[in-house]
């Protein structure tokens, strides 16, 4: 059973977090614009080991193609570059600012999400959402351990906020997820590196 909770209907089903590593060699804000031209409801940026001039320069960019499409943007960890360039949102680390903290230094209205490998911090979380994971094994989340597949109904049913799951997740995947109550989804390469991202998004969303 999933906890109770009002939902924010912000809250995407589908975000897309950025590594311009993943991308076959493809630029970056090609491969998310044929995304957000495909219905992606949201990204994330998260390049973490860009300068923060490189970093606020791109997330500009990403800020005017998101709000073409009426998309959200969130920028990960960087509460200053968030700021700075309106976004939506951030999405915290265990590592980075408190959640209360974050919320005194953006502008009102603005999303918090948070970052969850275990059930005490999905519980104890003070965010609009949470992303947890990985449920299922990728290379970008193997530093946190082992896939926790099993673990994301105890997740569900821990957290007082909307859950979106994070790692190794599939167009089947996805939908089975959603069917057991999480209410989205996030994915590096099952976007960034498929032959066709739009084709991927549209897949992700819609369950084909």
């Amino acid at each position: 059973m999933t906890a109770t909770h009002s939902t924010d209907p912000r809250v995407p089903a589908l975000l897309l977090v950025t590594d311009r590593h993943a991308t076959a060699g493809r630029d970056l804000e090609t491969v998310v614009a044929r995304a957000l031209d495909a219905g992606l409801p949201a990204v994330q940026l998260r390049d973490k080991d860009l300068p923060g001039r490189i970093l606020f320069a791109l997330a500009e960019r990403l800020r005017l193609a998101t709000r073409r499409t009426g998309a959200l943007l969130f920028v990960n960890d960087r509460v200053d570059v968030a700021r700075a360039i309106d976004a939506d949102g951030v999405q915290l680390g265990a590592s980075t600012l408190p959640v209360e903290v974050a919320r005194t230094l953006l502008a009102p209205g603005a999303l918090v999400g948070e970052s969850t490998h275990a059930l005490a911090e999905v519980r104890d979380t003070r965010a609009d959402f949470v992303v947890f994971g990985p449920v299922y094994d990728t290379p970008s989340k193997r530093v946190y351990g082992l896939p926790q597949g099993d673990r994301v109904y105890d997740a569900l049913a821990a957290a007082p906020v909307p859950l979106v799951a994070i790692g190794g997740i599939e167009p089947a995947t996805a939908t089975a997820l959603r069917a057991a109550g999480v209410h989205g989804v996030a994915v590096i390469r099952a976007i960034l590196g498929a032959p066709d991202p739009a084709a991927a998004t549209r897949a992700l969303l819609h369950g084909r």
